[in-house]
């Protein structure tokens, strides 16, 4: 099986109450989360995670509070050798519109894209005001996007998983790397979400369901199967990964 590395770009930020990560938890604490685009490398083919926002804050307080650099789209490319035209294949966990802003510079891509995700972008509940279809009118019209409609295998090591906790297209991404499987959360969450504090534990709860989800109790449980499943975990927005170079 192929192998390859990941490589996290911070291509945006959003700074809110931390119970938007951690339901019921964390009410009335700032926090700040990196958007990520993540560049996976090891194959012939450019491949993306996301794409992030089209025109991200950069300054030094969103930096400070992240631990990293904050980079637009070319710029985070640029880092990897790379210009937009140049990317392959984008992967997307979901539609809301801070992972997928970039998509209509990605001329030559194919967009693999849940199919309830394409539901939801065109015809969004009111609840889901994070939809907005102009950012994929273009990569539709011009046909470049394959629907996913069940769990597969995009290439030899990436696969996907269905993973509706945070929306209801949401694709949680499993790349093969030296050093195990890494999972790329379909969903919105950080570290905490996954190793909660000993007041949550001690309420017998194993893991934190994001602070916007489709339906709380299956969400908790298919947070705790990636979590089974995934030799390395890639939790959407955590902070510390935007002081790394490479996972893998």
């Amino acid at each position: 099986m192929k192998e390859y590395t990941i490589h996290p770009i911070v291509m945006g930020t959003k700074v809110f109450d931390k119970s938007m990560m951690t339901y019921q938890y964390g009410q009335g604490e700032q926090y700040t989360i990196p958007i990520y685009t993540w560049v996976v490398k090891g194959g012939d083919k450019n491949i993306l995670v996301d794409t992030g926002e089209m025109s991200p804050i950069q300054s030094k307080e969103r930096e400070d509070a992240i631990g990293g650099k904050i980079f637009t789209f070319e710029q985070g490319l640029e880092k990897h050798g790379l210009s937009p035209s140049d990317i392959d294949i984008v992967i997307h966990t979901h539609l809301h519109m801070d992972h997928c802003e970039n998509d209509y510079k990605c001329v030559n891509a194919r967009f693999y894209i849940h199919e309830k995700e394409l539901e939801s972008v065109h015809d969004p509940h009111p609840l889901d005001y994070r939809y907005l279809e102009d950012y994929i009118d273009d990569i539709e019209e011009n046909g470049q996007i394959k629907i996913i409609r069940e769990d597969c295998e995009i290439l030899d090591g990436i696969r996907v998983k269905h993973t509706p906790v945070h929306t209801k297209g949401g694709l949680t991404i499993y790349i093969q790397t030296k050093k195990g499987t890494a999972a790329i959360t379909g969903f919105c969450v950080i570290d905490e979400n996954f190793n909660p504090p000993p007041e949550i534990k001690g309420m017998e709860m194993d893991v934190i369901p994001p602070g916007t989800h489709v339906d709380v109790y299956r969400a908790y449980d298919i947070m705790k199967q990636v979590q089974k499943e995934a030799d390395i975990l890639i939790p959407l927005h955590e902070p510390r990964f935007a002081s790394i170079e490479s996972i893998g």
